[in-house]
């Protein structure tokens, strides 16, 4: 068995396709193996793994640590989110540019974010419990966030009403052109 991996618009992005064994019983799948992941090039040592549980219309992000960045293997348990990365490299071409992809329990896909990038999504469904492996440990004082609806980004939150944030994101986080990166 493969992995199926899709890079995305932004180089180091990757949208996962998890073979999936459906029948009466319900989905069986691998979330993660290293040796496939390693033949797809895709980073295959983590050292952390992180479940959030939240609500319709909550936003996480954007999130992102320098100098110790984390890389992210995001992948939903429940529900269905609209998950984002936007390239925070310094020097990069795509410097502030995004993409997005939905990811669901429905679908399996999951989105490997590198190392570099913001990372954030939003909650479209009632619940969603999302799983991130991450390359890197949680550092909160190389930690960094940025508005998630900073209008140099110009993030097009697929969201109804005004979204639910934590007092970091709603009231801390810097523009684009202020945070550190």
């Amino acid at each position: 068995l493969n992995i199926d991996a899709t890079e995305l618009d932004l180089a180091g992005v990757f949208l996962i396709e998890p073979t999936r064994f459906i029948d009466e019983r319900g989905t069986f799948m691998e979330v993660w193996h290293e040796e496939r992941f390693a033949r797809a090039g895709l980073p295959h040592r983590y050292v952390q793994d992180n479940l959030s549980r939240s609500y319709r219309g909550v936003i996480r992000g954007l999130h992102f640590q320098h100098p110790h960045g984390q890389g992210k293997l995001v992948s939903v348990v429940e529900g269905e989110i609209f998950d984002v990365a936007v390239d925070v490299r310094l020097g990069s071409p795509h410097f502030g540019r995004w993409v997005a992809q939905t990811l669901s329990s429905s679908t399996g896909y999951q989105l490997y974010v590198p190392e570099g990038f913001a990372h954030g999504f939003a909650v479209l469904s009632d619940v969603a419990v999302v799983s991130y492996k991450c390359t890197g440990f949680y550092a909160p004082e190389h930690e960094r966030c940025i508005r998630w609806d900073d209008p140099a980004l110009a993030i097009e939150w697929p969201l109804e009403g005004p979204p639910l944030l934590s007092d970091k994101d709603r009231l801390q986080a810097p523009s684009f052109a202020s945070a550190e990166g």
